[in-house]
């Protein structure tokens, strides 16, 4: 297992284009034709206008105005909160200013909102989401704002609008029909000020400091069912992710009885952040309709307001404990790699100055991910150094042991430096440390046994899979690490089983690790001599992360044995390129990846198959 192609198993390289989850707001003047055959240039003064004026309420909201497409705006919003109150309080004030003049010619707008992944280029936005909102804004009143059932479900509660629905409606372009709904400021409420610095701000608690390793608090999810008796399943689905998050060592997680005292209250998510001492919150609401339930969730990043993460989950009544586990598995298993990812990101950004050993350890995970994606054995070198680093200021420090461990199980995977047998032991030293630091740390078992795998004790390897299974049964990188090892131990069925059902409790999961689960397919799929599943599988792994030797080598036998020697060929130059002695220490048989010699036998046949020079020359 290359451990590039492993732990770090996926190309983090940055397109030209940005793209992002996002709510998005589109908006149009109506009947604007009408105005402009009354009186063309005051009309196009007026509309202007009203754009730059809702321009300026976009950007009091936290938005961003996009674009200006004839009579159009396109905005985007962080949250789902500001995008509702931005509009609102734009046709509010744009209904007064019309009241005032005295011709016909009163640009009135109508506008859209969804929530989806959106591209951005050169200040021009596009994408699903950018669509949905021109459709939902066409179902809407002149003055009058349409919203996504998602959006409606993702602003709190405590919000002071209310969403009048107007049923699932059949869209242009989208296959399957949206939920649609009027958003409406309730009688009595007033729309929320945007927060700017001009504007008075109460005393706030002091807060408490948030600790160095990820930080959450999972709010009470809102029953949107109207029917209060259905609070018992809200409560219990947050009280479940609750749990399930607390059995991730690595995550600060503030217990039940503390995030439960916000329910109902209409507290800003910055604040509750602030008084709890985390950067991350999950909210989310339960709606029951019948015997369906849907589930919508979203992680923030409280120190931005950005949406890291959103989702929605429907399942059946028919066994509501069944149907809470299995919703509780998703969202967990859905939210805890953004959350990763987020750190890692955060890492990027840390400039080598009085850096604590947590954040030394991010620094370290960001130069590791970067050795992996560029092939090259110095910014590994130095992912280790920083690691060290981070472990003398801290020797209990989970996250630097991991990372050391599994940078050096890499060092020997890919051959690289003076000592790389060497490197195996001392990853092993650092996976030892780690369980004794931490012995309930499912992570710890996980290197553990990718280690023993390397050293060819597939027993151990197995057991120390099967417990960091049991410590976090929830966690899909733990059972795409047990599925690789069990394709290696000759366990292909239960590997396959392990790799979807990882997939399956995690489908969006980051590149970075459904690379693993597809290098277990692969490997899987290899030792059953089932090639053309194989090829699929090990083409799916490379789009994660191409410089993995492992998976470049399965590639040209697989391709051997099907006949392509062309392809075969491909994978053999791309993997001389970065590990020119992978292939010949198989041929050689110093290093042997699975335990039954008959499916390495098998590898190494497929190799000589592809009639490549240096193979004949082994």
């Amino acid at each position: 297992m290359p451990l590039a192609g492993i732990l770090f198993g996926l190309s983090m390289e940055k397109d030209h284009l940005s793209r992002k989850l996002a709510v998005i707001l589109h908006a149009d003047v109506v009947g604007s034709t009408s105005l402009v055959q009354q009186n063309e240039t005051l009309a196009h003064e007026r509309i202007l206008a009203a754009f730059n004026n809702f321009s300026e309420t976009i950007a009091a909201y936290g938005g961003v105005a996009r674009e200006i497409r004839g009579d159009a705006l396109v905005a985007e919003f962080d949250r789902a909160s500001d995008a509702v109150a931005a509009a609102l309080a734009f046709q509010v004030s744009n209904g007064e200013l019309n009241v005032r003049l005295d011709d016909g010619i009163q640009p009135q707008l109508r506008m859209g909102i969804s929530l989806g992944e959106v591209v951005i280029a050169n200040n021009t936005i596009t994408g699903a989401g950018v669509v949905l909102a021109q459709r939902l804004e066409q179902l809407a009143d002149s003055g009058g704002v349409v919203v996504q059932g998602s959006v409606s479900e993702t602003v709190p509660a405590r919000m002071p609008f209310e969403f009048e629905s107007l049923g699932e409606m059949t869209l242009k372009g989208f296959d399957h029909p949206v939920r649609a709904f009027a958003a409406r400021l309730r009688p009595g409420e007033e729309i929320p000020k945007p927060e700017t610095d001009a504007t008075p701000k109460t005393a706030e608690p002091e807060g408490l400091q948030v600790p160095d390793k990820p930080s959450i608090a999972v709010l009470p999810f809102n029953n949107m069912s109207g029917d209060p008796e259905q609070e018992y399943f809200s409560d219990g689905i947050t009280e479940d992710i609750t749990t399930a998050l607390s059995h991730f060592s690595d995550l600060f997680v503030i217990a039940r009885n503390s995030s439960f005292t916000y329910k109902g209250k209409a507290v800003d998510t910055r604040l509750i952040a602030t008084e709890l001492g985390v950067r991350y919150l999950l909210e989310g609401s339960v709606r029951r309709a019948g015997d369906r339930i849907r589930i919508n969730g979203q992680l923030i990043n409280a120190e931005t307001g950005n949406h890291i993460w959103a989702e929605r989950f429907d399942g059946d009544l028919e066994d509501i404990f069944e149907l809470q586990d299995e919703i509780t598995r998703k969202i967990v298993g859905s939210i805890a790699p953004q959350i990763e990812l987020a750190e890692v990101e955060r890492g990027r950004g840390l400039q080598p100055v009085s850096l604590s050993s947590y954040e030394l350890s991010l620094k370290a995970k960001s130069e590791a991910f970067d050795a992996f994606r560029l092939g090259d054995a110095n910014t590994l070198q130095n992912a280790i150094d920083i690691a060290n680093d981070a472990l003398k200021q801290d020797p209990r420090n989970t996250q630097a042991l991991w990372l050391l461990g599994v940078t050096q199980m890499d060092q020997y995977l890919y051959q690289w430096g003076d000592d790389p047998v060497g490197a195996l032991a001392r990853a092993m030293q650092a996976a030892e440390k780690l369980i004794h630091v931490d012995s309930s740390n499912a992570a710890g078992y996980v290197l553990r046994g990718t280690l023993l795998i390397h050293r060819r004790e597939f027993d151990l390897a197995i057991s120390d899979f099967e417990r960091s299974l049991l410590l976090n049964p929830n966690a899909s990188l733990h059972l795409f690490f047990a599925a690789w090892g069990e394709s290696l131990a000759g366990l292909t069925k239960l590997a396959k089983e392990h790799a979807e059902l990882g997939i399956r409790l995690s489908p969006r999961e980051m590149d970075l690790w459904m690379g693993v689960a597809y290098l277990a397919l692969l490997q899987a799929s290899f030792a059953e001599e089932n090639f053309s599943d194989a090829i699929k599988w090990g083409r799916l792994s490379l789009q994660m992360h191409a410089k993995a030797p492992i998976r470049r080598a399965l590639m040209v036998a697989c391709c051997a044995y099907a006949g392509n020697l062309e392809e075969a060929a491909h994978h053999a130059d791309e993997l001389r390129v970065f590990s020119p002695d992978f292939i010949p220490t198989i041929l050689r048989g110093d290093l042997l990846l699975y335990r039954d010699s008959a499916h390495n036998k098998l590898l190494i046949d497929g190799l000589r198959k592809a009639s490549l020079h240096e193979y004949k020359d082994n």
